[in-house]
């Protein structure tokens, strides 16, 4: 699908696509070859662009400096994403990302300048993390889970029908249905972002390609003034989260001392209650990420304590534990965009079992912990 725009004297094509179509790549290497344009934009932030120009960037992956920063749950949703996208090219045999890498050979061939016009990924996912709630969050994981595990049971009908479009930004606009602020930032923001750095390409004719899903919304901004600055930062984390994460804390030690003021039995009964349902399921969390035995005794003994503590989560204990006992090898992050794909990869490349690991031990110790509270209250 091609549009002709014209704006300040200025020849603009926009090309979009589906991000998984040969037709697709096809269509974009002929544009470029019949217009050679002054400057290429494409769909693609430079972490994006190196990622698929450069083979070899998961092995810069450092896990410990992951878990750390507290961006497993990020990184995770990252990979479920290129793993949806992924199955469904080797479905069409083609590589992901296959019309950016020939619109990319083309501009180099014709000696066009190529401007990566999209938002960096790791802005647009940190911003569409902190806007969403914990059920949020857990619901979009999900759904991208059960997403990838559609790709398999695709018709022949429906790999026909990704000719005509995006099957990424079809499936981000379910999402969008059910999760408004997913929509709001993955697609929205980034439809005005977008607009604005094509509109704004150096050159008298400029080749634009984008995911078709994009097209409606770039025109709909076309010429528009956009706030770019805003749509960079990252925003502040709620007061009432930071309000929050003290006050629970403060809430079970308040209890399990309101509980030995009564009599020495309730307090030391709260106190069992407390490491039994916050240290076990968080264990059962780690578990069912099939962490290693070490990991999961760790999970059970530091999820009492690191719930108290606001600074410091049990996820990030226990992905910690598994990334020293179960190391990472160089297999792990050669073999990481093939495993993705598979439910079983994810469970068993190391890398991704550590991400596992910690989104599950942390859900086991929320849940663990929203589960004794009305226990030691009972017992009181």
């Amino acid at each position: 699908m091609i549009h002709h725009l014209t704006t300040d004297g200025k020849e603009i094509i926009l090309v979009g696509t589906a991000h998984v179509s040969e037709e697709s790549a096809r269509l974009v290497e002929e544009t470029i070859d019949n217009h050679q344009p002054d400057a290429v934009c494409v769909e693609l932030c430079q972490s994006r662009y190196e990622a698929i120009t450069q083979k070899d960037q998961w092995r810069n992956t450092n896990i410990f400096k992951v878990i750390k920063e507290k961006k497993s749950f990020l990184l995770l949703s990252h990979l479920l994403l290129a793993a949806f996208q992924k199955r469904i090219a080797q479905r069409l045999n083609i590589r992901p990302g296959e019309e950016m890498l020939r619109a990319i050979a083309a501009a180099d061939r014709h000696g066009a300048r190529i401007v990566l016009a999209d938002r960096d990924i790791r802005t647009t996912l940190a911003r569409t993390w902190k806007a969403m709630s914990l059920w949020d969050k857990l619901k979009l994981v999900a759904q991208l889970i059960l997403s990838a595990g559609e790709a398999d049971s695709l018709t022949a009908e429906d790999i026909e029908g990704l000719k005509q479009q995006d099957m990424l930004e079809s499936m981000l606009e379910d999402l969008g249905r059910s999760l408004p602020v997913v929509r709001r930032i993955l697609i929205d923001e980034r439809d005005r972002y977008l607009a604005h750095h094509i509109y704004h390409a150096k050159g008298q004719k400029i080749v634009a390609v984008v995911g078709a899903g994009h097209l409606a919304g770039i025109l709909r901004c076309w010429g528009q003034p956009v706030d770019i600055k805003a749509l960079e930062i990252l925003p502040p984390r709620g007061k009432w989260l930071g309000v929050l994460k003290w006050l629970l804390p403060a809430l079970i030690v308040g209890l399990i001392g309101s509980g030995f003021w009564q009599s020495r039995d309730t307090g030391s009964q709260m106190i069992t209650m407390w490491i039994a349902a916050n240290g076990v399921l968080a264990g059962v969390g780690a578990l069912c990420a099939l962490a290693h035995p070490v990991t999961i005794i760790s999970s059970v003994l530091a999820a009492p304590l690191t719930s108290l503590n606001p600074m410091i989560a049990a996820g990030w204990v226990s992905g910690l534990v598994e990334a020293v006992t179960r190391k990472p090898k160089v297999r792990d992050l050669e073999s990481l965009q093939e495993d993705i794909i598979t439910v079983k990869g994810f469970w068993k490349n190391a890398i991704t079992r550590i991400l596992l690991v910690v989104v599950f031990t942390n859900i086991g110790s929320a849940v663990g912990t929203f589960v004794a509270i009305p226990l030691m209250i009972k017992a009181m």
